[in-house]
């Protein structure tokens, strides 16, 4: 059955709300767990959130809570959406759990030969709880990009980790695919970032300016920062280093992130790996953001979009769909009510609801819903294959879009109906009419099979219409994906003259 495998999410902080970023790294991770299971591998999916640091501290405040009491009742948020997102995790972490607090304190005592104590001076953004680079502050005018915030100068006594000494293994794991990144312009970009070497970075922070968090072992003073902490989740989760077991899942095969995050992962994090003698991971797989009508979404703005609504009002397989397909799995894509109601009408209700609802009725109508012989789809699934594997989810979905608008062009063309018609007086036209409704079944059991890891529920709903060799019945499934017209004008409908103007 080969080695079982292992996908990691990145772990939000609780002091919001989940966005649709969020949402699509569960979807994505998902998708590829489902896909994986299909073919026989076991799978474990790590998702959790990340519950220390300063924001939370900050917002805990201002509510007159505790920490840990407000940090309970945020983490459910994310746990919601990602089971409304139908994501099939294994492993949910908090990072304020008691295994998982142990084992940093143990992870930071094993990288003491790569830990020194300095002073720092430099830019801080307090809401990536993150240092960065004078070039890097230079590079965006001295304003966060993602916050909209100027960063801080600060200056305190830490400890540091020293990255630096891992330079050379880490950039020659990315070059020689041994730590892979894709896309590929993402590895470059990173690897521009580490032309100079890495910098060693800060992993504690005085305890009076950062008192929620894990304790530095031995020294009361100072804070483990809250990227040690959060980063080493991803083995903590698995039991590391006490719980038996681990081993089996380390190294993870695909680790799903942000692009706002790939310098965390790809530079600290094997830095910590390298210093614990662990493997790195395989791949470490970067999408991008999310704009709303060609506008990055902000607070500021108002233009976030909730993926709850999108669930609610559509179901989880159109959120499914039009993420998978209509934004690049690896990179920047786009969002407007309108792109999405028209996928949604006129791709998932006609394309694929009404010809699954319309070989159906061929079928009970001209065969007394009895399907032939075991049917089988002839399109190629290679390219399907191969987007798959490739991490092009977006690509894979097109491949079944062919197929399902290739059935929709047979159709027409061969006009089951008019076969039908023949059949008295064309003895021969039976069996060509079953040959026809046998491939048209065929090829949506085929669809079913490739949608199973995009379109869990929609796949199931193909296969219990046709997998038996009868027709069930679509009104006992549910129809597939029936119109919908909340934020646009449904073109159906009749037009109103407008009241003439006074």
């Amino acid at each position: 059955m080969g080695k079982k495998l292992y996908i990691t999410t990145a772990i939000p902080y609780v002091n919001g709300t989940p966005h649709i970023g969020h949402a699509l790294g569960y979807l994505l991770a998902d998708i590829w767990a489902r896909y994986q299971k299909q073919n026989g591998k076991e799978v474990r999916f790590q998702v959790g959130t990340d519950e220390h640091g300063n924001k939370i501290a900050a917002k805990a405040a201002e509510l007159g809570m505790t920490p840990k009491d407000y940090t309970d009742k945020m983490y459910g948020n994310f746990e919601m959406m990602m089971k409304k997102i139908g994501a099939q995790y294994t492993d949910f972490i908090r990072t304020t759990e008691p295994h998982h607090e142990g084992a940093v304190q143990y992870i930071w005592q094993k990288l003491q030969p790569y830990i020194y104590k300095g002073s720092y001076e430099g830019w801080y953004c307090v809401g990536h709880e993150a240092f960065f680079t004078d070039k890097e502050v230079e590079a965006t005018g001295g304003i966060c990009e993602d916050h909209q915030k100027p960063y801080e100068r600060v200056s305190e006594e830490n400890y540091y980790l020293k990255t630096s000494a891992f330079t050379d293994q880490i950039r020659e794991a990315i070059t020689t695919g041994h730590m892979e990144i894709v896309p590929e312009f993402r590895k470059n970009e990173f690897l521009e970032l580490i032309k100079d070497g890495l910098q060693d970075v800060s992993i504690s922070r005085p305890r009076k300016n950062l008192s929620w968090g894990i304790p530095v072992p031995g020294d009361p003073d100072q804070v483990m920062y809250v990227w040690l902490d959060a980063l080493s989740n991803y083995i903590t989760v698995l039991g590391y280093p006490d719980r038996a077991g681990w081993e089996e899942y380390w190294p993870a095969d695909v680790q799903v992130i942000g692009k706002d995050i790939l310098r965390f992962h790809a530079g600290i994090w094997p830095a910590m790996l390298l210093g614990l003698e662990l493997p790195l991971p395989k791949k470490l797989m970067v999408h991008g953001f999310i704009n709303v009508g060609g506008v990055k979404q902000s607070k500021s703005l108002g233009n976030g979009v909730d993926p709850n609504q999108i669930i609610d009002e559509y179901g989880v397989d159109a959120f499914r769909y039009f993420f998978s397909r209509h934004i690049p799995t690896l990179d920047d894509g786009d969002f407007t009510w309108e792109k999405f109601e028209n996928a949604y009408n006129n791709e998932l209700g006609n394309d694929l609801g009404n010809l699954v609802s319309r070989v159906a009725s061929m079928v009970s109508r001209y065969q007394s819903g009895v399907i032939g012989d075991a049917p089988k789809g002839d399109h190629d699934m290679k390219p399907y294959y191969d987007a798959m594997h490739d991490l092009k989810f977006n690509v894979a979905m097109e491949e079944i879009w062919d197929s399902v608008r290739g059935l929709n062009k047979y159709i027409e063309m061969v006009k089951p109906w008019e076969i039908a018609k023949r059949r008295e007086a064309d003895p021969e036209a039976e069996a060509h009419l079953g040959e026809v409704l046998n491939q048209s079944v065929g090829t949506l059991l085929q669809v079913a099979e490739q949608l199973t890891p995009l379109l869990p529920s929609t796949a199931e709903s193909i296969k219990r219409i046709f997998a038996s060799g009868v027709i069930v019945p679509i009104e006992t499934v549910g129809g597939l994906f029936p119109k919908v017209y909340l934020h646009s004008e449904d073109p159906r409908a009749p037009k109103t003259a407008s009241a003439p103007e006074k």
